[in-house]
């Protein structure tokens, strides 16, 4: 299964990709629909560079869906994460999403690769249209503010046409306008089901507004999961995992932007999710381990599903 044909299904459960290639065997042996890869270039923690990351799990893995959650895209050239992708997903078959966000947390990201952070936005808007364009394997002439070009052509083009879901995540409404007009599908973070809910009418009414059809978007999530059959363990895992990789007190967060606890606790915060409109979901596992992956398959994806 390609990555675009998951999207249209009804319901598909990923989670970020274990680090290591018998993880990631694990993770699709439970029945991971899909893969995903995040990182930075510079951060105040270290991580991969997705891409990077991403390559090697072309390799690893099978069967399952491949996507970065996310690429800061304004840190990249559009033609280098055109081309990039596109040798990616013939790799992996068809396999590729891009997930793509505007970045911002880490200054010395933009510093480092020379982009200034107040364009970060409107690199990312003229970037879109243009990887599409890249993507088609024709010379592309663009005159844009940022990304000016003339006769380059990328190729061979991806294996999926017309190339891989452009997936947009973000939190505010600038990102919800770019999913509505530009992207393949809306992968927020840290939401409420409320808040998700009023992501969905927001991006739906603003597409409406653009004359945009949004059949076969891609109606994700990217939601932090802990599961133990102690839920207060589950969410003092959580709150201990998230206070430390984003720098912040999430003692008082945990219920409201994860789903923690037991598996039955975790499974009825899924479904809420589902009933305010998310389909596809990128469970980042808080003991990020495959002990931690097993419980959440085998019992709170299986409840899901059953229901």
């Amino acid at each position: 299964m390609n990555a675009r044909e998951m999207f249209r299904g009804p319901v598909s459960f990923g989670c970020v990709a274990p680090p290591d290639a018998a993880g990631v065997r694990a993770a699709e042996e439970l029945g991971a629909d899909s893969l995903w890869v995040g990182g930075h270039i510079a951060s105040v923690n270290p991580s991969p560079e997705p891409m990077a990351w991403l390559a090697r799990l072309v390799e690893q893995s099978r069967r399952a869906v491949l996507g970065t959650a996310v690429v800061p895209l304004p840190l990249y050239p559009p033609a280098l994460i055109a081309k990039q992708a596109a040798d990616l997903d013939r790799a992996a078959g068809g396999r590729l999403a891009l997930g793509i966000g505007v970045g911002g947390e880490y200054a010395q990201e933009f510093s480092a690769c020379q982009v200034p952070p107040q364009e970060r936005g409107a690199r990312v808007d003229e970037a879109l249209p243009l990887i599409r364009r890249l993507w088609t394997g024709e010379p592309v002439t663009h005159a844009g503010a940022h990304y000016p070009m003339s006769g380059v052509v990328v190729h061979p083009a991806p294996a999926q046409s017309p190339g891989p879901p452009i997936i947009v995540a973000g939190r505010g409404r600038a990102a919800m306008r770019r999913a509505a007009t530009l992207g393949d599908g809306w992968m927020p973070y840290m939401y409420s089901p409320r808040r998700y809910r009023e992501s969905v009418g927001e991006i739906t009414r603003t597409a409406r507004e653009a004359g945009r059809d949004l059949s076969g978007f891609a109606w994700a999530l990217y939601l932090p999961v802990s599961v133990h059959a102690d839920g207060r363990r589950a969410r003092r895992d959580a709150a201990a995992f998230l206070g430390g990789t984003y720098r912040q007190d999430f003692d008082g967060l945990v219920g409201a932007v994860t789903a923690s606890g037991t598996p039955g606790e975790v499974a009825a915060r899924v479904r809420a999710y589902m009933e305010a409109g998310a389909r596809h979901f990128v469970f980042l596992d808080c003991r990020r381990d495959v002990d931690g992956l097993a419980p959440l398959f085998t019992h709170v994806v299986a409840d899901v599903r059953d229901r």
